[in-house]
């Protein structure tokens, strides 16, 4: 009987409570014949208790190693080692790249029509009264657009995460999510709506010095209003769509945050033109209107914050959310002001109708990525552990476009889809007589050289921000969307009055740039 008090002098050496197990807990049909219980019987038959140890880094390596196995399919090096195990739920990255090419083409062409639309839309409002009078609205376009990238998106990558780790099982768990989620990104819009219209009136004051206390007030309602409809009804739609798709065994990241960015800019810039026109209208006969709206939508604020409050899945980003929304809103702010000031030229004027469609289409694309690679380190741990899934900082551009990863596989994909995407876009805006551009052969190549750049550049940046923040105890589904997205609006829009520049000062009269 000299074996259990052995036992119990390492189970205090190292200083932990553990459990003491019978033998007959040692046998396991999942994990084979550990011991033979006759070496545990004491001398009149009797089972003796041991105390079975498992250290923390035992209990890590088996989690990674389950992990491993779960997507080994995924990988050329892997060995077959769970020929003894049960059958494992269908992993959600198990994809060839064909499959994800063909889940993600319609949801991005989608998107891209999406934007085609708002870049028409826009073509046509930019002559109303509110936008010639008040024109520091023009201001608050890219900013609410970019609501999309901010909220929209974000949502979309959170609920997809949660959905593929299976936090949206239960009828509970489900309710659960949208409800906590719903209410925090109302709080958000509605902030980042307020200082959007602050940034436009200060953007707008600038140059000539001007200010109006009335175009003051009906920015704020319509940023405000805009803001918190569009959000309302967008993150219904992605709610549905979300639900939908894995009830119909599709991938929801690859899906989710092209539809939120199809719908995203149509549905806001609508809203905008709409609200900021109605609101112009009883600016004089009633001018209290303006305040009332805008006070009423701030009021709703604490409502939705203890809502958000009382869910554990949304408490942390409602506090600590706030830095990537506001930069990325200032970063679009920028692209705004480079839009502003090249459209107001009238050698850029044909640039106006392809500003959404070139930011929206890089936006699509590297947000599916971002989505992507987070949910692929959410199935390995928690954020800031340290996993074998998140092993670099700085990837070299071979790691991130030519190894045999899976995310390495998809980026591949989603940068293929570039060219053929754009060309379809081209033709349509084209077709529609839009930006009144000819499609010249110098035109197309300056346009797609600018759109692979853009493209390239983000889905190297996703790849390095998500690992990053993910080491950095940051979960990239609330804070790299944001950052990824107004970085595209700014490369997009930067790249593309440069070629428009370049095309001007080459004298490509043809493609009437000009115009």
């Amino acid at each position: 009987m000299s074996s259990k008090p052995e036992q119990k002098e390492t189970h205090q050496a190292n200083g932990a409570v553990l459990p003491i197990v019978s033998v007959d807990c040692l046998t396991s049909p999942d994990r084979g014949q550990l011991v033979e219980p006759s070496d545990f019987l004491g001398p009149d038959g009797d089972g003796v208790e041991v105390v079975v140890l498992e250290s923390r880094a035992n209990a890590k390596g088996v989690r990674e190693e389950d992990a491993l196995l779960e997507n080994g399919s995924q990988s050329n090096e892997s060995d077959d080692t769970s020929t003894d195990r049960g059958p494992e739920p269908a992993s959600p990255l198990k994809e060839t790249s064909f499959s994800i090419g063909l889940q993600v083409l319609f949801p991005f062409l989608l998107a891209g029509f999406g934007t085609v639309a708002a870049g028409m839309v826009l073509d046509i409002v930019q002559h109303w009264d509110v936008f010639k009078y008040v024109t520091e609205v023009f201001i608050l376009v890219p900013a609410l657009l970019g609501l999309k990238g901010n909220l929209e998106m974000t949502l979309a990558s959170r609920l997809s995460t949660a959905a593929n780790i299976g936090q949206m099982d239960t009828p509970k768990e489900l309710w659960r999510m949208i409800t906590g989620n719903m209410a925090l990104i109302q709080v958000q819009a509605t902030v980042v709506g307020f200082l959007a219209s602050i940034a436009a009136v200060i953007f707008g004051w600038i140059p000539d010095g001007h200010f109006s206390i009335d175009h003051a007030v009906l920015l704020c309602a319509s940023s405000v209003a805009t803001a918190f409809i569009a959000s309302l009804v967008l993150g219904m739609i992605m709610i549905g769509v979300i639900i939908g798709s894995r009830k119909m065994g599709i991938n929801p990241d690859n899906v989710a945050t092209p539809i939120a960015a199809s719908l995203g800019d149509l549905i806001t810039l609508a809203l905008l033109s709409g609200i900021s026109w109605g609101l112009y209208k009883e600016l004089e006969s009633k001018a209290y209107v303006n305040p009332l709206v805008c006070a009423f939508f701030i009021a709703l604020l604490p409502i939705w914050i203890i809502i958000a409050k009382k869910n554990a899945a949304t408490r942390e980003v409602l506090y600590s959310g706030w830095e990537p929304v506001i930069i990325a809103m200032a970063i679009s702010s920028v692209g705004g002001l480079i839009l502003d000031r090249t459209v107001s030229d009238p050698n850029f004027a044909g640039m106006a109708v392809f500003t959404p469609v070139i930011n929206g289409v890089g936006g699509n694309l590297v947000a599916v990525q971002a989505s992507r690679i987070s949910t692929y380190l959410h199935m390995s741990g928690m954020p800031g552990e340290s996993s074998e899934t998140a092993p670099r900082k700085c990837p070299s551009p071979c790691s991130t476009f030519f190894s045999s990863d899976v995310n390495s596989r998809s980026a591949r994909v989603l940068f293929l889809l570039v060219v053929p995407g754009h060309l379809v876009f081209l033709y349509t805006i084209s077709s529609m007589q839009g930006g009144h551009t000819t499609l010249t052969l110098i035109f197309i190549v300056f346009y797609m050289t600018a759109a692979l750049l853009q493209v390239l550049i983000l889905l190297y940046i996703a790849d390095w921000m998500v690992h990053w923040m993910w080491g950095r105890d940051l979960d990239p589904d609330n804070f790299s969307i944001p950052y990824l997205t107004a970085l595209g609006d700014l490369i997009g829009t930067g790249l593309l009055a440069l070629s428009f520049h370049v095309l001007w000062l080459i004298g490509d009269r043809d493609s009437d740039v000009g115009d």
